[in-house]
């Protein structure tokens, strides 16, 4: 096919080509050669003129400490060393572009452009992060405001995880076909998108529908950011700042429990239209909560597409020209602004005959047609890549990944649901303890105007009472009998009446609807104006608890996060997930005596502690054992395998709180042991190449 941009071509064996650029053939000129003329060997810039390199003294050489430089060359010839033994035993020779690609990354050296970009997916991983919490916090208002039953409930908080599985597999595999930051800055539009929209769904179906859609969307980000940050890293950097950049995730669960716990309390900060539009403070958190996603969508248009991505589609001049791009920022910023980038050729892969064939066919038949051709190549692309990962050389490995994924996912997501509601039911004993039992009163022409509190009354008489401008909460009246009373203005939380007798009894502007009377015998009773709707007690329903257990359990990540950055290119990044589950799973037996609220937040925080290294390890490693054209697509997949796990273990875990502690100890234990024996049999990678 011809090259539109006329680069200079070498036909090198059987499929393998070189493209030359810059002075690199014999009068065919490049294109970018008129920004950046050839140069001779005596050629300087103007900015090194009058000045000869030679006599410039590097400030290490009275120290004896090498010049970067010369590190960089001992390596590459440690390479080309081993490839010559390798060859000379018999073993099939390395691939070239995976070693040339290596070779660039280490001239341009890690700086400037490495932590722009850094911040940026960041904040995209931060967002997911956010997302992870956010239907957890609104939960408690959500239920009151849309009056939602307990099995309403329970699938708000899976659609989440069910979204973000969704989108794993999805914007993982679109990643290797499309580009990582063309699929990043879609997947990031949608989850803002419909974030945005959630804020303002009146209804459960449509507030629960748009949070499936935006978990779709942040659903890519964790895939797509490791891979398109790797891809800018070199060897004995990657470990080490893929595990910095974990932290972002933390500061999305700091973010999540602080805007949330500033926010949603105040009852005053939302408004109404009428009375169908009702936006409470919750729904401005919402509001809040997409505000990283939106910072990174922002920021991702002014980053460019990965350039390993690139040549691996056959874009070798927009591939050149960022790999230039990163060269220049890095050095220039470090004030060397004269280094030329002097990259001539780069290897390129053998060109995707079903490409040409996509290229063809769309120049033929109307657009419509051509449209579909795109899509439903791009889908069997997809497939088959997807396919493509249980292939021999990649089986096994991909078998013990998956499990790893697996089971970590299992324990960690399962006790990040057990632990909050652990401590909320032993609140809830508590509570109960206190709870005042009152047998056959009998009350006259009484008037109650305070609150009624964790009472319960049983076989008493309540006769021309009345019950005004009042709140009962966690009241239950038991074989009683009301007659001619009047209520008016009362609130009601988890309050029952069982059995009871009600009389020539008047229920005016009150949200004791049917529901609340259990098997109760009424006679002449008039419901006036009921209110519509559930009743929001932000003071009962937010507990400043609820948000402190977040808070501590994302800000105990932090010491994980900072070891496994400063010891995963020295420990290794097997020693660091084994070693890091196996103490998590010591973590969970200590769970066994906690008996007050206090104890499980303290061994939350040292079980989120212990399990962070081995989730920087795992994301670290999943990148690394995968080709370029294949490291999305499974990253995705793998991602999309810990999703699910979060939603099986998230219902099984919230089924025993109350019940026993026993079985999601046990289950929490014998996953992390089994990962974590497993994570042994993995190749070490901490000096592979990207392949």
């Amino acid at each position: 096919m011809d090259d539109p941009y006329q680069n200079n071509v070498n036909q090198q064996g059987m499929g393998d080509q070189t493209y030359t650029y810059g002075g690199g053939g014999q009068g065919d000129g490049y294109g970018y050669q008129t920004d950046y003329p050839p140069q001779d060997e005596d050629a300087r810039s103007d900015a090194t003129e009058g000045h000869d390199e030679d006599d410039q003294m590097y400030e290490g050489e009275y120290q004896g400490i090498p010049h970067p430089d010369e590190i960089k060359a001992a390596q590459r010839a440690a390479r080309a060393e081993a490839r010559k033994k390798a060859r000379s035993a018999g073993e099939e020779e390395e691939e070239q572009l995976p070693e040339q690609y290596e070779n660039i990354m280490e001239d341009c050296g890690h700086g400037r452009f490495q932590w722009t970009l850094f911040v940026v997916l960041g904040l995209a991983l931060m967002a997911d992060g956010v997302e992870c919490f956010v239907v957890g916090f609104v939960l408690p208002s959500a239920e009151k405001d849309m009056c939602l039953s307990n099995a309403d409930k329970g699938m708000l908080g899976l659609i989440v995880f069910v979204g973000m599985m969704m989108g794993a597999f999805v914007w993982g595999g679109l990643a290797d076909k499309l580009g990582r930051r063309q699929c990043l800055i879609y997947a990031l539009a949608i989850n803002c998108i419909f974030a945005f929209l959630s804020s303002f769904a009146q209804g459960y179906g449509f507030f629960i529908f748009f949070r499936l859609c935006s978990g779709i969307g942040i659903g890519g980000s964790v895939p797509i950011v490791y891979t398109y940050f790797s891809e800018f890293l070199q060897m004995d950097k990657r470990g080490e700042h893929l595990s910095w950049l974990c932290m972002f995730w933390m500061f999305g669960g700091l973010y999540a429990s602080f805007v949330a716990w500033g926010i949603i309390p105040h009852y005053g900060w939302g408004f109404s239209i009428g009375t169908e539009f009702q936006f409470h403070s919750w729904r401005v958190f919402v509001l809040v909560a997409f505000l990283p996603a939106l910072a990174a969508l922002i920021g991702l248009f002014f980053m460019p597409e990965s350039p390993r991505y690139l040549l691996e589609s056959c874009r070798h001049d927009e591939a050149w020209m960022i790999l230039r791009q990163v060269h220049d920022t890095n050095w220039k910023a470090k004030g060397e602004p004269e280094r030329v980038f002097t990259v001539s050729q780069l290897k390129m892969p053998q060109e995707n005959q079903e490409d040409e064939f996509i290229e063809i066919q769309s120049e033929t038949g109307t657009a419509f047609q051509r449209f579909m051709v795109r899509q439903v190549t791009l889908v069997k692309q997809v497939m088959k890549n997807m396919m493509s990962l249980a292939g021999p050389t990649m089986r096994l490995n991909g078998l013990f990944l998956a499990i790893i994924w697996f089971t970590l996912a299992f324990s960690y997501y399962g006790l990040s649901v057990w632990f909050p509601d652990m401590v909320k039911y032993m609140q809830f004993e508590e509570y109960e303890s206190k709870t005042k039992v009152f047998h056959r009163e009998k009350v006259e022409r009484f008037h109650f105007n305070f609150t009624l509190a964790n009472q319960v009354h049983k076989e008493g008489e309540y006769i021309h009472d009345r019950f005004s401008d009042m709140e009962i909460k966690s009241v239950k009246f038991e074989d009683s009998l009301f007659e001619n009373c009047y209520f008016e203005d009362v609130r009601s939380t988890e309050t029952f009446f069982e059995n009871c007798t009600i009389k020539n009894t008047v229920f005016y502007n009150t949200d004791l609807w049917q529901e609340k009377f259990i098997d109760c015998r009424m006679e002449n009773t008039t419901f006036l104006h009921p209110k519509k709707g559930c009743h929001l007690n932000f003071e009962e329903e937010n507990d400043v608890l609820i948000y402190m257990v977040s808070f501590l359990g994302s800000l105990a990540v932090l010491p994980g996060n900072i070891i496994s950055a400063l010891f995963m290119d020295k420990m290794g990044r097997i020693k660091m997930i084994g070693g890091s589950m196996l103490v998590s799973a010591g973590c969970t037996f200590f769970l066994f005596v906690c008996f007050s609220p206090g104890a499980v937040i303290t061994f939350q925080c040292l079980f989120y502690a212990a399990s962070s290294a081995a989730w920087n390890g795992i994301e670290v490693i999943t990148v690394e054992l995968y080709p370029a054209n294949k490291r999305a697509t499974a990253f995705g997949v793998l991602n999309g395998i810990c999703k699910l796990a979060a939603i099986i273990s998230t219902f099984i875990f919230s089924k025993f709180v109350g019940i026993t502690r026993i079985i999601p100890i046990i289950l929490s234990f014998a996953a992390l042991v089994c990962g974590g024996l497993l994570a042994m049999k993995l190749p070490e990678t901490r000096e592979a190449i990207l392949q």
